[in-house]
Formats: structure tokens, sequence, C-alpha cells
């Protein structure tokens, strides 16, 4: 079935309204438009059906039963139209009754959770997905829209023509050794003092250890690695322990703060990574990733990067 030109949303939206008021006036002050406008829509639906939906009575239009069966219709198409555009944005991942955020473990010891509780006051009903991972990794489910937006550390790897990133705050790379350590009690220590140290690294695709591989490198030395791991809270555990030394970002100062400390590089070996949120630009007017940005915007604000580092 073909539909005539003059038959569109606008003009049943118009229509609408005028059934809802029963005055051109109150129908025009409604849509912000003039009684003209919308004398005009209603006269181009009558055009488009080729059927009367008005009588006039001087100026007056008395609904005919043409209008009242096009009104019932018409209400359940907008209805219709409304949920078709509901469910297809959320298809889409666009202001979904559930957000997808992916995150860096170490950033889940102040950051995420100040931000995930910003962003329940901005919108209660929202419900937060979580997930955890390297910076590869979390790029990796963003391009492919299994997430909405990451956390991580921001550098080229997470970079991209159809990506966006905005920046929280910085954070220096420490030397993390046991409490007990003959350094722990040091204001800065000299990478290349401990050339012939055990150290305990992450696993390729973090953040962390492209760093640390850069920070070392500096140092002209190749690390002696007892084990590599899949976490920075395990990893933390394995120093506690004493089972090695490892190059770690300020944040995660307040983990195992009795048995762990974070000691200062000297100046020629300090790196600094730069965290924040990165996300698809197809999806930069989605409501729930803008309460998200907003909420990130009001964190660095408030100087969570000092915060941070130790």
């Amino acid at each position: 079935m073909s539909f005539d030109d003059e038959l569109t949303l606008k003009k049943l939206l118009i229509f609408l309204a005028f059934m809802r008021s029963g005055n051109l006036g109150r129908a025009a002050a409604e849509l912000d438009t003039s009684h003209v406008s919308v004398h005009r829509a209603i006269h181009s639906l009558e055009n488009g059906l080729r059927c009367p939906l008005f009588k006039h009575e001087g100026r007056n239009l008395i609904p005919l039963e043409s209008a009242f069966v096009l009104e019932e219709r018409a209400r359940k198409l907008v209805q219709d139209l409304e949920e078709t555009v509901r469910l297809t944005r959320e298809a889409a991942g666009f202001s979904a009754e559930r957000f997808k955020l992916g995150s860096l473990y170490s950033l889940t010891v102040k950051t995420v959770p100040q931000l995930i509780m910003g962003l329940k006051l901005r919108r209660s009903e929202l419900n937060i997905d979580l997930t955890l991972g390297s910076n590869a990794d979390l790029f990796f489910r963003l391009k492919n829209m299994e997430l909405d937006a990451i956390l991580v550390s921001l550098d080229e790897s997470v970079a991209g023509a159809d990506c966006t990133q905005l920046p929280l705050y910085s954070d220096d790379i420490f030397l993390a050794v046991p409490a007990d350590s003959s350094f722990a009690d040091r204001r800065e220590v000299d990478l290349a003092e401990l050339r012939e140290s055990t150290f305990i690294t992450l696993t390729q695709g973090f953040a962390t250890h492209r760093d640390g591989a850069r920070v070392f490198q500096q140092a002209g030395f190749e690390p002696k690695v007892a084990m590599q791991v899949n976490d920075i809270f395990t990893l933390l555990s394995m120093v506690s322990s004493g089972v090695g030394y490892a190059l770690l970002p300020g944040r995660v100062a307040a983990v195992y703060e009795n048995r762990v400390r974070l000691v200062r590089l000297s100046e020629r070996y300090r790196h600094v990574q730069q965290i924040g949120v990165v996300f698809l630009k197809a999806k930069e007017r989605d409501p729930n990733l803008l309460a998200l940005l907003a909420e990130c915007r009001m964190y660095g604000l408030r100087g969570a990067g000092a915060a941070a580092s130790v």
C-alpha cells in the first residue's frame, strides 16, 4: 500500500495536539507554532487521507467520526513508534537499562567505586555491569561494542579515529617493595641498584607491563622476572610475600599498605600514566554515557590525580 506524501508524523502530532486542546490557539501554543501552521497541517492531512476530518462552524473546527478514528489510531501509532525507537536504541546500547563499563583492576581501589556511586546518583535506575581486564582486552571489547566505555591508561594502544578519550588524572610509576625491605624507608631509589634483583610483572597487554618495560629500558637492564600474573592484586600479594619487587602505579598504595611500600623512582626514571575514559564516537550522545562523562569531569575537578599518587 502506498501513502500520500502529505501523510507525515509531524502532521499527525499536530493533529493530536489539536484534538487534545480542541482549539487552534491552544494547540499552537502547546507546539510553539502559529494558528496558521496548525490549520495548514490539518488541511494537508485531509488532502492526504482524501476525506474530511472536521466540519466548519464559523471559525471552529468540529471533529467528525473520521477524526476520532484517526486520533485513536494515531495515538497508538505514536506509542508504537516510541517503543520501536526505544528498543532499537537499546539494541545499539543507547540509553539501555544496563551500562557496560570496563576498567583496569587497579582502578577498582578508588576511582571506579566513586564513579559508579556518582553515576547511580545521576541515573538511579541504571544497572552497571563491570568488566575488569587489561588495556588491550578492554579496548578490543569496546571496539566490538561489548562495552559502552572503558577506564584505562591512555596511550596509542587505545586510540582510534572512531574513539574519543577523556583524561581523568595522571599517576606516577613506583617501585613496590615488601614493608620489611631495606628499600622501604627510602624517599627514592635508583632502579639501577636492583639490577640483580627479582621482579614480578603483569602479563603483556596491561598498561603497567608496557610502562614497566619502558622504565627498565631507561635503567639499561632487562629485569629478572620470577613470574607474570594477570591482575595487580595477585602481584601485590606476591610482593608482600617477598617473592620479588614490582613497578606499580601510585593508585594502588592503599592495597596491602601495611605489607607493601611504594618508593618513588629517581627523577630520570620517572614515568607517568594518564588515566582516562575511552568510548566510541558513535555513542557520544547516549544519555548513559553522557552521565558517566559528566561524573568523570567532576572526578577530575576534585583533584583525583593528586589523591591517587603517594
